[in-house]
């Protein structure tokens, strides 16, 4: 069987994790971003799915087209 290609996401922080809980700056961390305006590229995956769905809040995502 073909491996399903998998999307790469762009995910920026557009607002500050100050005054939410230490779990959720430590999913910021965890995804990568250290100050406001950052851009990070995932590989989407479940876990990523996850991190995104609590922090969504806090940050952009789009999906980047990726020939190969």
């Amino acid at each position: 069987m073909a491996k399903k290609a998998s999307k790469i996401l762009r995910i920026k922080q557009v607002k500050s994790g100050i005054g939410y809980t230490v779990r959720t700056k430590n999913t910021l961390k965890a995804l990568g971003f250290r100050n406001v305006g950052d851009v990070v590229e995932h590989e989407e995956n479940a876990a990523l799915l996850g991190m995104l769905d609590k922090v969504s809040h806090l940050v952009e995502i789009e999906t980047v087209d990726e020939e190969k």
